[in-house]
């Protein structure tokens, strides 16, 4: 069908595994998510399938959408993605896919908006020390220093300074999936995700199998 969902961060708990451990969980839920539009490469350039989460009000909905979703025949939604069909079987219009998706699947991929967390110093940041508050430390928490002598006599882009935080596109990668339950539509992945509760992320089939890593990513779909 398709290699992602869309779907909602719901929070962290923890379950026990057979052997009596406990592991930290964030429970997800997938689905279900309506396909609005299906693209071909002869007529998109790349096959894509276009899929929407949480349904919204018509008053809401701009016109053009209203038209969009009316073609599709389905009732406007709140969020869209385009997300890459797996294998040749390509779904319909109008139809609605589950968390039953990912099932059978070991690892996958999160991909969401971290938290904003505003203006914040180089401690907060970047985790700097700070100076020493004895033998004449004087700096406190900023950052001291940033540039060099004479050559290159400029800061170079790129430096860790103070700054606004958070609010980014964050995948994380390779995140063991724990349960699946179809019938609540929800998914338990072991390990934490980007995003605060109730913000909308994406889940997509690992793209590798190697250790988990976080990375921030371009704003363009997966």
């Amino acid at each position: 069908m398709v290699k992602a969902l869309l779907g909602k961060k719901i929070g962290m708990t923890q379950v026990f595994g057979e052997s009596g451990r406990r592991v930290p969980v964030t429970v997800l839920m997938v689905g279900p998510c309506t396909v609005t539009q299906v693209k071909t490469a002869e007529t998109d350039n790349a096959p894509a399938v276009q899929i929407g989460f949480d349904e919204r009000k018509r008053k809401n909905t701009p016109k053009p959408l209203l038209g969009h979703f009316g073609k599709a025949g389905v009732n406007p939604r709140r969020v869209l993605a385009d997300v890459p069909p797996d294998g040749d079987q390509m779904p319909g219009l109008g139809q609605e896919l589950s968390v039953a998706v990912f099932q059978g699947v070991s690892r996958v991929d999160v991909i969401g908006v971290s938290k904003g967390r505003g203006t914040a110093g180089v401690v907060k940041r970047h985790h700097f020390h700070g100076a020493p508050e004895t033998h004449g430390g004087r700096f406190g928490r900023r950052s001291g220093s940033l540039g060099s002598n004479t050559y290159p006599g400029r800061v170079f882009r790129g430096k860790r300074m103070a700054g606004h935080m958070g609010a980014e596109r964050v995948t994380v990668r390779n995140l063991e999936v724990v349960r699946v339950e179809p019938e609540n539509n929800l998914m338990l992945v072991k390990g934490s995700v980007a995003g605060f509760n109730g913000s909308y992320i994406l889940v997509r089939k690992a793209v590798s199998t190697g250790r988990r890593r976080t990375s921030l990513t371009a704003p363009d779909a997966p």
